[in-house]
């Protein structure tokens, strides 16, 4: 046996149906559209959800959930981070403009600082919001927080 002689198996594979190509072609007269209705015209194109015309099941099912309007989201940046990004930058202090320039957030993001990673150089770092270890963390490497 060589790759050339290789064939899928019986059945395996089938004859494209030749629609609206004439009564000879065993398609002919409405070319397996059916006689009347929206999928026997050209250019029909069904709706996302659409069910024939019944109640389709997003309008069916009610609504749950609830959204807080008071929600602040706020972008996470780690003490890890923090850390790479002075070292790098041979920076003392770390604000939101610093975050910006290094593309870490966007201009009006909302920052917290989380404890994930080590700090190991004293930093001043000006954010919105602070979890409890990274505040422990931040001071006890000698550096110091301010709250926006």
């Amino acid at each position: 046996m060589e790759l050339h002689n290789l064939k899928p198996a019986k059945g395996a594979t089938h004859h494209d149906k030749r629609v609206g190509r004439g009564a000879g072609s065993g398609h002919g007269g409405y070319s397996t559209r059916g006689l009347k209705g929206a999928k026997s015209r050209s250019g029909y194109s069904s709706k996302l959800g659409f069910e024939g015309g019944q109640m389709p099941l997003q309008r069916r099912l009610p609504k749950f959930g609830f959204t807080n309007i008071k929600r602040v989201e706020f972008k996470a940046i780690n003490l890890s981070t923090l850390e790479d990004l002075a070292s790098r930058n041979n920076l003392t202090e770390v604000t939101l403009e610093t975050l910006v320039q290094a593309g870490f957030v966007s201009s009006n993001d909302k920052v917290k600082i989380l404890g994930n990673g080590a700090i190991t150089r004293a930093l001043a770092v000006k954010a919105n919001a602070f979890s409890k270890t990274a505040e422990a963390a931040i001071v006890a490497a000698g550096g110091s927080i301010e709250k926006m």
